[in-house]
């Protein structure tokens, strides 16, 4: 799975003008499976959210993680993450998985993600979205995790 994650002050989700998510303090999380996603990655992928140490410490340092700060997760799916420019000026998306499966690995994500912390909010599935952020930093990391290994 890919993701892009934002930590944010403040972050809200929108479909249609009506809020359907949102958070204070925490990550704004950006997913995107891909067609080798399994629910095991997905799971790996909440882990490695919870545990990553991008919020700082009384020192000042990037030392503490989301659950230790206390913040939410706003999760996004965003299947535009896949997307390969190599071949010309459109954007390929056969990276992503197909739709059905990715639904079903996000739904894994938010339900493990869920059941491991709280606040988690989350994005419409599919839906046109409005994002609206304070990147708080800014820090902004993209995070791929694969079946085998994580990369950075």
């Amino acid at each position: 799975m890919i993701a892009l994650l934002q930590r944010v002050s403040q972050a809200r989700v929108e479909v249609g003008g009506r809020r359907v998510g949102e958070i204070g303090p925490g990550l704004l999380v950006l997913v995107c499976a891909e067609p080798s996603d399994t629910g095991a990655v997905a799971d790996k992928l909440v882990e490695r959210l919870l545990k990553l140490r991008v919020f700082s410490d009384d020192a000042g340092k990037m030392n503490r993680s989301v659950v230790e700060a206390g913040g939410g997760l706003l999760i996004v799916s965003q299947f535009t993450l896949a997307a390969d420019c190599s071949g010309g000026n459109r954007p390929s998306f056969s990276g992503a998985a197909p739709a059905e499966q990715g639904r079903v690995l996000y739904e894994r994500l938010l339900a493990t993600a869920r059941s491991r912390h709280t606040p988690v909010e989350c994005g419409e599935f599919g839906a046109d979205m409005q994002v609206l952020l304070v990147n708080d930093g800014p820090v902004t990391i993209p995070l791929v995790v694969g079946h085998d290994k994580l990369r950075p």
